[in-house]
């Protein structure tokens, strides 16, 4: 399979999303205690260590995006969707300064990661403190009490798809099946993009069912989400990515594309590789030639296909709701 041309600029949705959101979720982060809104600002780019201001790059604001557009995938102005955008965004960022942690990641965005720059104890309170708040802005909008149900579930699902890719770690390289794989990337990556998108549908009084497709949608996404992130995790360009190259197979993280590699003829030579020092080149070779690459590729497709099957379905879903799915699956390959 041909990997897509790359595509660089983010669409519309995302940018006009993003402007929508920015205030109230500014506006969030300026309630915490200033040193942790300090770190919080940082994690998001808004400043440097110490304070001064900065534009450094931030996320893409994916889930902040697709809560607002369930929002109006439900009929509701895109307004109604902004807290449930605001806390999604601070629950993502929470799992960033956590993951890091926890993952040995020195880098974020192609800067010292939080707790780099500010200590493993700092980044763990920013992490807290940026949980509850997420908790606080969803409670305090209309419909919020009922909406916190959807985000702990997805938040349960995060913990335990986060604990399973830990675990996954430990275990020998062909230890694995590709369905662990595909349920832990469901939880782990799917779970906060459905609850974004169902959360904006909910505030914006989506019924059941509707809340219900979009938020299979959205796991569905996630987890074609997380499949282009293990390809740029062992050949995407450390200028784009801010990680370094073969990072994913020094920290023996059982991607999709070694998973299925390790299933092919060169499996045993390939798992040989992965355990010998300094070999992370000649494996990423080997993973591609042995078609790990396209095989993750092609799960993503898959993957995206049952998105836009399940949007196909609701006759509110918008053109930049779709568009984004592509835009998803496409970008830096």
């Amino acid at each position: 399979m041909t990997a897509p041309a790359p595509v660089t600029a983010p669409p519309h949705a995302l940018v006009r999303c993003r402007e929508l959101v920015r205030p109230a979720l500014v506006t969030a982060v300026g309630r915490l205690h200033p040193w942790v809104g300090e770190m919080a600002g940082y994690a998001f780019g808004w400043c440097e260590v110490g304070g001064s201001p900065a534009a450094a790059p931030g996320g893409k604001g994916v889930r902040q995006a697709l809560a607002v557009l369930g929002a109006e995938a439900a009929g509701a102005p895109a307004e109604r969707g902004v807290p449930a955008a605001v806390a999604v965004e601070l629950v993502h960022a929470f799992s960033l300064l956590h993951d890091d942690i926890m993952d040995g990641d020195a880098t974020r965005r192609r800067r010292p990661a939080v707790w780099q720059a500010y200590g493993t104890g700092p980044a763990v309170l920013a992490g807290d403190a940026l949980f509850a708040l997420a908790v606080e802005t969803l409670a305090a909008a209309p419909g919020g009490p009922g909406a916190l149900r959807l985000l702990s579930a997805a938040l349960a699902d995060l913990v335990h798809g986060q604990a399973d890719d830990l675990l996954f770690a430990a275990r020998p390289w062909a230890g694995v099946s590709a369905r662990e794989y595909r349920v832990m990337a469901e939880r782990k990556t799917g779970a906060l993009l459905g609850c974004a998108v169902a959360l904006g549908a909910a505030l914006g009084g989506a019924p059941e069912a509707t809340v219900g497709a979009l938020d299979l949608a959205g796991r569905h996404l996630g987890v074609a989400f997380q499949l282009v992130d293990d390809v740029l995790g062992i050949w995407g360009d450390p200028a784009v990515t801010g990680k370094p190259v073969h990072g994913d197979l020094r920290e023996r993280k059982k991607t999709y594309p070694v998973l299925a590699a390790l299933g092919s003829p060169a499996g045993p030579r390939l798992a040989r590789l992965l355990d010998a020092p300094g070999q992370a080149g000649e494996a990423a070779a080997l993973i591609e030639e042995a078609g790990g690459r396209a095989a993750a590729l092609a799960e993503a497709r898959r993957h995206t296909a049952r998105a836009e099957a399940l949007l196909a379905g609701l006759p509110l879903a918008s053109a930049e709701l779709r568009g984004l799915l592509d835009f998803l699956v496409r970008r830096d390959l």
